[in-house]
């Protein structure tokens, strides 16, 4: 990794932390590269359970950096189609990456900083973080982290706060749905280290597929065609072999080989 992105692993744990401290975070294409490739290889690898994306200093992410923008005001519609399109490929692939994630908030996060806590499967903050979603000040819009943010808070905050680009706190945040939690600053690394364990000791096919039930139930409308298809996930867990262990150390009374 490079000094904008560090990687660290601990056995099955992974810690990306965006590394940019003097910049807030801002992510510019070079960024959004590294993390999106770093995310893909995380994603092919069978033996990560968890991975945690932080930031360093005191902002989780300002979202886009100001040089960065500078220079799409002189591109083509084309290059900016291309540009957005990078962003987008890097949204997807934290959203449905096949391992458990958590957003470790430990202050600011505005514009694609939000995208990022939206697609993580677990969010927790801080009181002091601020959160913002600025684009219409610039005559823009959260366009290309819409999809994730308005499955984070629904469709009635993103209105508000897509339009407004109001700045709102942690409570807020917490209270629309963005955060899971807010914790004082001094216990965000036990907060996540006990959704850590936990995840450690869910069985590690259910917990990298439960995004993805949730995902499809969600947009699913043919309810017949729901009710099969939870019937042949259940039914093919059941007799994994994971599935077949879990039930297993279940009735012995014992843990389950995965768990810590």
């Amino acid at each position: 990794m490079t000094d904008s992105l560090q990687h660290h692993r601990n056995g099955a744990i992974v810690r990306l932390r965006l590394h940019r401290p003097e910049l807030h975070n801002a992510f510019d294409a070079d960024l959004i590269g590294m993390l999106t490739a770093a995310l893909v290889a995380l994603g092919d690898d069978p033996t990560v359970r968890v991975v945690v994306l932080e930031g360093a200093g005191t902002s989780f992410s300002a979202g886009a950096d100001l040089n960065w923008m500078r220079g799409m005001t002189t591109a083509t519609e084309d290059e900016n189609r291309a540009d957005a399109l990078a962003l987008a490929r890097l949204m997807r692939t934290l959203d449905e990456l096949p391992h458990p994630t958590i957003a470790r908030v430990q202050g600011a996060a505005f514009g694609g900083g939000v995208g990022l806590i939206a697609c993580c499967d677990i969010a927790i903050g801080v009181p002091e973080a601020s959160f913002g979603l600025t684009e219409s000040r610039l005559g823009l819009l959260p366009a290309v982290i819409s999809p994730y943010v308005i499955a984070a808070i629904g469709p009635r905050q993103a209105r508000r706060w897509f339009a407004t680009a109001e700045r709102f706190d942690a409570v807020e945040a917490h209270r629309i749905g963005l955060l899971h939690t807010v914790v004082p600053a001094d216990e965000l690394d036990d907060a996540v280290n006990r959704q850590i364990d936990l995840l450690l000791k869910a069985g590690p096919s259910a917990a990298s597929l439960a995004k993805h039930l949730v995902r499809r139930v969600a947009d699913e409308t043919d309810r017949n065609r729901l009710d099969h298809d939870n019937a042949d996930l259940i039914a093919h867990l059941r007799v994994s072999a994971e599935g077949q262990e879990g039930l297993a150390a279940f009735l012995d009374k014992r843990k389950p080989g995965w768990a810590p």
